[in-house]
């Protein structure tokens, strides 16, 4: 046996435990995709209160432990519901620091901006209106619920101030309207809540919601 002999050996006990590693990531991340699947799905249809651990873990195909372990608590798999339907994947990435809102970033036209921030809004409604409902409905009952989506709006308001600032740069708002007002009026515009007003109770189909989404921003938030 020579060097060279050992060398190749401890080379293949060490892929081997890279693969070992890899595929056990892999299941761990099959699992957690099939425990957020079924979650959500008995958040939408029973709602958040109703649905249990147990009842989770028998959606998804595993043992209730293992919902435990994946995620600790039932409100760590809304949030991590929450965070996955309004990214539209289980990136860990802020919103705005997204493509879509980065490309509006670098938009030089104000209106431009507007009408691609509609575009977007619209999109992330369409996919996460209906568990914001089901958190909305889950906080009035449950105290740290409620503060989840107290801090989930706040967080949504601090992105707001920051698009305005997005669009001052490239010009004026409308005369006499301050930043922090313009912050409150996207904030509103942009809410969940109108949304579902117009897209479910008044039965708006996503072109007619985005093109009043644009021009009630343009008209209100530029001169």
């Amino acid at each position: 046996m020579n060097d060279d002999t050992l060398y190749r050996k401890g080379e293949d006990v060490n892929s081997r435990r890279r693969y070992d590693s890899r595929m056990r990531d892999e299941r761990a991340q099959k699992t957690r995709s099939c425990i957020l699947a079924a979650a959500k799905s008995l958040f939408l249809k029973h709602g958040y209160v109703p649905t249990t651990m147990a009842g989770i873990a028998r959606e998804a195909g595993v043992a209730t432990q293992t919902v435990y372990v994946t995620f600790g608590t039932k409100r760590a798999i809304l949030a991590a519901v929450m965070g996955e339907t309004i990214g539209g994947d289980d990136q860990r990435i802020g919103m705005l620091e997204r493509a879509d809102p980065q490309r509006m970033r670098e938009e030089t036209d104000q209106r431009l901006q507007l009408r691609m921030m509609a575009h977007g809004i619209r999109e992330v409604l369409d996919r996460a209106g209906p568990m914001f409902d089901v958190m909305r409905i889950a906080a009035a009952s449950e105290v740290e619920i409620h503060a989840a989506y107290t801090e989930l709006q706040e967080q949504r308001r601090q992105n707001m101030a920051s698009v305005v600032g997005w669009i001052t740069d490239k010009g004026p708002l409308k005369p006499g309207l301050t930043e922090t007002e313009a912050a409150d009026v996207l904030w509103t515009l942009t809410s969940a809540d109108v949304h579902r007003m117009l897209r479910d109770e008044r039965g708006w189909t996503p072109e007619q919601y985005e093109e009043w989404l644009a021009e009630s921003l343009i008209n209100a938030l530029l001169p």
